[in-house]
């Protein structure tokens, strides 16, 4: 699994970008953010999928690489709030996967989710990214 040094993001205003290949920290408040990105461990080089289809399913739907989302939660502790932001619905949405573990598993940091958004990773750029995740974090905090 690919993580920085820092076991903590800090910030007090986090979005997380998230797929099912890899999961973006930013610090949602500081202009020029560079995220902390965290990648699935990929121990048969599949390119980073966590499903493959080299895998046995049985014919259901295989199971989220937990260490994935441990080390995503590991990242968000210590947040005031976080904002989420991913594709797809359901089994299909990696953010919703998440938000699912962290209320199984980690309700402290659960707690500290304050919206989650559907975006298109294909037509958004990280700027465009940022600037939705503070005005976000503006009209949420003025209320």
């Amino acid at each position: 699994m690919a993580t920085s040094d820092k076991s903590t993001a800090t910030g007090k205003h986090l979005l997380v970008v998230i797929d099912h290949q890899e999961a973006k920290v930013y610090s949602a408040e500081v202009r020029g953010s560079v995220p902390e990105t965290i990648a699935p461990y990929d121990p048969h080089g599949y390119g980073r999928h966590l499903h493959s289809a080299h895998e046995a399913t049985d014919g259901k739907t295989p199971h989220e690489n937990k260490a994935y989302y441990e080390a995503v939660a590991k990242t968000l502790r210590g947040a005031e709030q976080v904002l989420l932001f991913g594709s797809g619905t359901g089994k299909a949405s990696a953010m919703d996967q998440l938000v699912a573990d962290l209320k199984a598993h980690h309700a402290d940091v659960a707690a500290k989710v304050v919206g989650t958004v559907t975006i298109d990773p294909h037509h958004t750029t990280e700027a465009q990214v940022l600037a939705h995740a503070r005005d976000f974090y503006a009209a949420y905090n003025k209320k």
